[in-house]
Formats: structure tokens, sequence, C-alpha cells
């Protein structure tokens, strides 16, 4: 074989990969190979890809896709019900807002072959999330979209032009041959909006009959059809029973109006979805690997392993997390860790995944890759939320597919009665209820709120879990904050230091950084710090030093020079080191030797620098905010003090911290709770809502809504007043589109409302709805409604 022809596996596997994941391609290459190349991503190294495990279900496995051909809330439904029959698949959550599905599988019942080829049979295209196709796709659509929209406003005012002699002339102006010459150049320029613009609407409705199901564009399609076929059964037999009057500036119109409600909602989904893509894409799809010889070479990222060492240039994103082991840069970790500016990096520092490389050429020593890293991390919980649907648009979901049935019913009743009249207009009734009842607004009110308050939390470095966390964080009155790496960093800040008389400051923090050095505990760390000076070495060094859990630590001290012999010495609480608790202080710590009391350091709990302008902020707003911490109350005081929290529980074990949430929420209450360690699992899982700081454990941010990238305290507040905005919103759309739909449906029967100004009515409704949700999309800082 050739050079030319041979292939490596990894050049079929990705060949064939992008068959699947083209729409284009996979009409091109046909359904067989199509299902062949599927079946590729039944290889346990091409899951990584798009899934993980699940963390709400111990040994399944949880992918993400993008859903190509979602118009309306019951097209989710009917992929979730696709999904669910197929053995294997224990949950399936799809948003037709974001065209996101969310499917958690059993690897050992099914393959993603199996439940992805059960949305193929139901009519639409899986895409895996992660993909190059995907965004591919999105921009490809957004494209086809535009050019609907153009040609259908464009054949729209020219048929309107055509139209407007009819309606304004007077008997006898406008004669016979020129009225069929206008109806003729009407039936033209109608045609490319038929069968290019409608073309979504009809391989929509097609789909639907195929499958023997109801989405929302099967009485737009019936409404196209039936206006469509009255009108040219008037062109070309004028003198028929049809002939009376044709409706293409009204098909054309209505067209018009639906994709202007469409092309919107598809630029907000694209908005919101940025935040996801902007993580996504900035993963290199190959990195520079070293080989045994010190050479490099290209590998794709999802075949790096611990201990590898990577290659990052100026300008590239580091593709896993690890420590640098040549050269210095500048790095850009905004999206993951909310810094807003560039951190500098050196040898030995560490360095994660998704940050950007902006200076030096720095080799990069792997120690997580893949699903291990933390990018990976942020990311499923991004994912996650974006296929995640709140309550409301459950609840419209569920409606969905009766309130069709209903209204293709009442669009028969209604050419039923009017039938006597006349067909034409029976016709034309019929359509006109067709089209003014479409669902499209109330099906749009909560999601694209949500998606767009979503999007907006994203990129001010606040992650949304869940969506329906989004409608229980507006109705939060009480807030509660844990203490220790939530108000305060997670180290302690050096205070007052009181020394015997002939020692100096500087010797005592030399002597017991001596000691300290030897343990990892807070205090000892904080000592050490403390003592460090830039360009000296330790002028004191410890011996035999031995760590007393709870109490203290006990050693040798000499200095370093060898001028005195070694002495015994002793750092930690003071009855540890022998000494009257009256004469000093309880809560700081000590250094004594032999012959009594060296020094003493009182060392403070480091508070976040917004942490008090946080609290001071939500006091005003009127909530009520509590401490809670495991901590003594003495330690607990003097944080919440200068913070202005009057309500402290200190002392708190995690059942404590449970037990307080449970007597808030029994009266009446509704509490958010804001923390960061194992401990605080139990009850943020508990609680109404609840934050997670994006330094915080694993298990804490597992049982949290809201993850917060950075420890941006801020941000919760903002949160806080974003989602009484965004409930405002939904209310505000779903009490529009049900206001809309009372009052135009029985005018629609009683023939009252004609069919351009039911089309009028419906894309009104709709993008009224969209621009409603996009004020929800502007910038955190901004001001309120």
């Amino acid at each position: 074989m050739s050079s030319a022809m041979a292939a490596t596996p990894e050049q079929t596997s990705n060949v064939s990969l992008a068959d699947v994941r083209s729409p284009v391609a996979r009409r091109a290459v046909g359904h067989e190979h199509a299902v062949d190349a599927m079946q590729l991503l039944d290889d346990p190294q091409e899951w990584a890809a798009f899934s993980g495990p699940s963390t709400r279900e111990p040994g399944l496995v949880e992918s993400n896709l993008v859903v190509d051909g979602i118009t309306c809330a019951a097209c989710a439904v009917t992929i979730e019900q696709a999904l669910r029959a197929v053995p294997g698949v224990v949950r399936a959550d799809v948003s037709a807002a974001s065209r996101r599905a969310t499917v958690a599988w059993s690897p050992d019942v099914v393959k993603p072959s199996g439940w992805m080829g059960a949305i193929r049979k139901a009519g639409y295209v899986p895409l895996p999330a992660n993909d190059a196709s995907a965004r591919a796709a999105r921009l490809q659509e957004s494209r086809t979209a535009l050019w609907r929209w153009l040609v259908a406003g464009l054949c729209m005012m020219q048929v309107m032009m055509y139209a407007y002699p009819a309606y304004v002339a007077l008997p006898g102006d406008l004669s016979m041959e020129s009225e069929r010459l206008l109806r003729w150049a009407s039936w033209v320029l109608t045609l490319p909006v038929m069968l290019f613009s409608c073309g979504p609407f009809f391989r929509s409705a097609l789909r639907d009959l195929v499958q023997r199901r109801v989405s929302m564009d099967l009485p737009v399609a019936i409404a196209l059809v039936i206006t469509f076929a009255v009108s040219t059964a008037g062109t070309f037999d004028p003198a028929g029973a049809f002939g009376r009057e044709v409706y293409f500036d009204s098909l054309t119109m209505f067209v018009f109006f639906l994709l202007t409600g469409r092309w919107l909602e598809l630029r907000l989904r694209d908005r919101t979805a940025g935040a996801l893509e902007a993580m996504v894409n900035r993963m290199p799809d190959a990195v520079q690997r070293r080989r045994a010889d010190g050479s490099f070479e290209a590998v794709v990222v999802r075949r790096l392993v611990v201990g590898d060492v990577i290659r990052v240039l100026p300008g590239e994103a580091i593709a896993a997390d690890g420590v640098i082991t040549q050269g210095s840069t500048l790095v850009d970790q905004a999206l993951l860790t909310g810094e807003s500016k560039p951190v500098s990096r050196a040898v030995g520092a560490p360095v994660i995944a998704g940050s950007f490389n902006l200076a030096g050429v720095i080799e990069v020593r792997v120690e997580k890759a893949g699903a291990d890293t933390r990018f990976a991390a942020v990311l499923a919980l991004v994912r996650n939320a974006s296929a995640t649907k709140p309550r409301l648009a459950q609840l419209a979901d569920r409606i969905a597919k009766p309130f069709l049935i209903v209204v293709l019913l009442a669009a028969a009743a209604a050419a039923g009665y009017w039938w006597s009249a006349g067909a034409g207009h029976a016709l034309m009734v019929a359509v006109a209820v067709l089209v003014v009842t479409c669902p499209c607004a109330l099906s749009l009110a909560t999601p694209t709120a949500m998606l767009a308050a979503a999007g907006n939390l994203a990129r001010g470095g606040v992650l949304v879990r869940r969506l329906q966390a989004l409608e229980a964080l507006a109705a939060v009155d009480t807030v509660v904050f844990d203490k220790t790496g939530t108000l305060t960093r997670d180290g302690l800040r050096l205070g007052a230091v009181r020394v015997r008389e002939g020692l100096s400051r500087e010797q005592a923090l030399a002597m017991a950084a001596a000691l300290a050095g030897h343990s990892l505990h807070p205090v000892a760390r904080a000592l050490v710090q403390a003592a460090q000076q830039p360009g000296s070495a330790p002028s004191w060094h410890a011996e035999a030093v031995t760590e007393h859990a709870g109490q203290g630590m006990q050693g040798d001290l000499q200095p370093c020079d060898g001028t005195t012999p070694a002495r015994s010495a002793w750092l930690g609480s003071s009855r540890f080191c022998g000494l009257p608790e009256a004469d000093h202080h309880a809560g700081s710590t000590h250094l004594a030797d032999a012959s009594g009391w060296l020094a003493s350091f009182t060392l403070h709990q480091d508070l976040r620098a917004d942490a008090a302008d946080t609290v001071a902020g939500l006091l005003s707003d009127g909530y009520r905010v509590h401490m809670v911490s495991g901590d003594q109350r003495e330690a607990a005081l003097q944080v919440a003090e200068p913070l202005g929290i009057a309500s402290v529980w200190a002392g708190c074990s995690p059942d404590d911290k449970l037990a307080f949430l449970r007597e808030q929420q029994a009266q009446g209450h509704r509490v958010a709770v804001i923390g960061d360690g194992l401990n605080d699992a139990p009850v943020l899982a508990g609680a109404d809502v609840s934050f997670a700081l994006g330094h915080a454990a694993p298990l804490a941010q597992s049982h949290a809504d809201f993850v917060v990238l950075g420890g941006q305290l801020r941000r919760i507040g903002q949160s806080l007043q974003l989602a009484r905005r965004t409930m405002r919103v939904v209310r505000q759309n779903l009490g529009w589109a049900l206001a809309y739909n009372m009052a135009c449906i029985p005018l629609a029967v009683v023939g009252w409302i004609p069919a351009w100004l039911a089309g009028l009515g419906m894309a009104a409704s709709s993008l009224l709805v969209v621009v409603n949700a996009l004020r929800l999309a502007s910038g955190l800082e901004e001001g309120k409604d």
C-alpha cells in the first residue's frame, strides 16, 4: 500500500467520527456508513471526549450531547421518551432551549451507539457536546437561518407591493387581467419562501407524521400548506370556489415574522452557549509531548497520561493540570478561577488545564489529565446545567403535546363551523386558529430567561449546576455562611507579637519558625511564612522535634552559627508550654524554654477582601445573615464582629449545622448556604439553595447548586439580585404568553383575526419573550431593573 493510501488507526477513527458527528457528512456517506462510524464511539477511549462518571448515580456514565433538529418542548419530550425506552439508560434530560441533552447510562448494559441510535431513529441528530463539528453545525445553522430570513423578508416586501393595489383599488380600477398578473407574480415570489424559507417547518412536520407524534411545527406547517393551497387554487382558477381572494401576502408575512422570532431565539441560545463554548474551545486538539530521546511529538490531548512532559508555546492553552519544569510565563486563567489579571508562573509553580500561556515557552509535567483535571470538573458542571430544566419549564413540556392536540381539534372545529360561509373563509379561519394558538411563547417563557441568566452568571465566574436553583434562589430570605475558607482565606495571618525583654521580634519569629517548620498545621505554616525574609537564610534550626496533636511542638533549638548550645523549647498553647493562662492569652500561640516564657504570637484568620462588602450588601437588601462554624465561639466572633454578623453559631459539628438549617426552614425561611469544606456537604445538600467556592472540596461542590470560581463572595449578592430579576422576567413572559393566548384564541375562532394578523401576533409574542429574556444577559455589574 502506498503512503498516500495508508492511514493510521487514529486518522481512520477521526475521519469516521467526523462522519457521525456531521449531519452534512452523514447525508453524504449514507445511513449504513453513519451507523458504522457511530459504533466507533463505543470505544471507552472515545467516551472521555463527551462523557464522565456520573456524580448522581454511582457506577453510571454521564454523557453530554448537542441534539440537532429540536424545535420545541415537544421535541425534547420525544427524545427523552426515546432514550428512556433504551435498556441501560437510567436518566435522560433534554433542554429544548439549549438543544443539549444529558444521558446517564450503564456501560454494562448499553453502549453509546445504542442510545444514540434511538435519538437518530426518533428523527434527530446527536453530536458529542465538545466536538468541533457541534460548533461548526451551530454556525452553519445560524448562517442558513439568516439566509432563510433574508429570502422571506425580500419576497414578503415584493408580494406586499403586488398585493397593495387589490387593497386600495376601487371597483373597476383594476382589470381582470391585471389582477391575475399580480396574483401570478405573487405566486412566483412565494415559491422561494415555501421551498427554502419554510424548509425547517416542513421537515419537522414530516418527521412528526412519520413518527406519529405532534410538535409545534406541525400546526404551523399545516397552516402554511392550507394557505398556499387555497391561494394557488385562487390563482390557477379565479372563477373557482377559492378564487375570491388569495393570501400570499399573509403567508409571506407570517413566515417572515416567525423566522424573525426563531432567529432571535437562535441568537440568544448562541449567546448563552458562548460561556460553555469558550471553555470547550480553550482546550487544544493536540499537544507536543516529549519523547524519551528528548524530542517532541504531536499527540491528541486525550492520549496524555500522568508523568508526560508537554511543551506549551505562547498563545496556546495548557492541556492538563501540572507543574512547570522549565521556563516562566504569564498565565491567563480568568475563566477558571475568576482572577482578572494574568498571574506569573515559574519553575515549580502549578498550572491548570484550560488556562492560556501568554508569554514564554514552558514545559509542564502532567499531574492530572482528561477527566481528572479541574477544567473537566468545571466543564461538567456547566454542561449539566445547560441540559437541566427549571420546574416551570418542565410543566410547559408536560402540557405542550396535549395543548397542540387541542389546537388541531379547535382548528378543525372552527373550519367546520364556518364551512357554510364559504370553504375559503372556513379554511383561513382554521389557519388563523392554528397560527395564533401556537404555544411558542409559552414554551420559551421560562427556559430563555433561565439560560440567559445562567450564561450571564457563567461569564461572571458563577457556574449554575441546576437551573431549578435560580427559582429557589429568588425566594431566599436567609443566608448562612461557613467561616473557615468561606468568609476567611485558608491560611492565618500573624498579628501582634509580644516578646520577653532582651529578645527581638525577629529572633522570636526565627526560633518559632524553626520548630514550626516540622509541622503542616495552619498555625505552624503561618509562623513559617511570617518569618521568611527574601534573600536571607534561617538563623535558627531545630532537632528532635515532636508534635503533640492539638497541643503544640517540642524540640531542641540552636542558632545556625553554633554560638550557643542547643536548648529545649516548646511552641503551642499556654498549658502545653507550662504557662499560667491568667498571665498569657489562651487564644495565642506561645514560645517557651526551660527558663519560661519567650514570646506570644497572635494569629488572625485572614478575611476575604470582599467579605465585609458582601455581608453589608446582603444586610442592606433585607437578608437575614448567620454564620456557623466548627471553631470555638471566641475564634468565630473574631471573624463575625468585624463583618457585622450578629447571629453566630460556634462549635458546630456537621450534624449541628444541619440541625440549625432545619430549624430555620421549620420557621418558614428559605435558606441559602455558602460553604467549602467536606463538613459542609450535608448542610449544602439540605439547603434550599447552596453555593460552594471554587476551591471547595469535590464533595462540597457535588452537593452545591452554584460554584463560585475564584472565591469571589461579591458574586453571591449579585447572583441573588440576578435571580430575583430572572423570576420577574419569567413571570412577565408567562403572563404575556398566557394573556395573549387567552385573548386571541376566541377572537380567531369567531373569525375576527385574519391569518396575517395571527402570524404577526404569534411572532410578536415569541419575539417579546426572547427580547425580554435578553435583558438578563447583561453583565452582573450593571444596574437592576
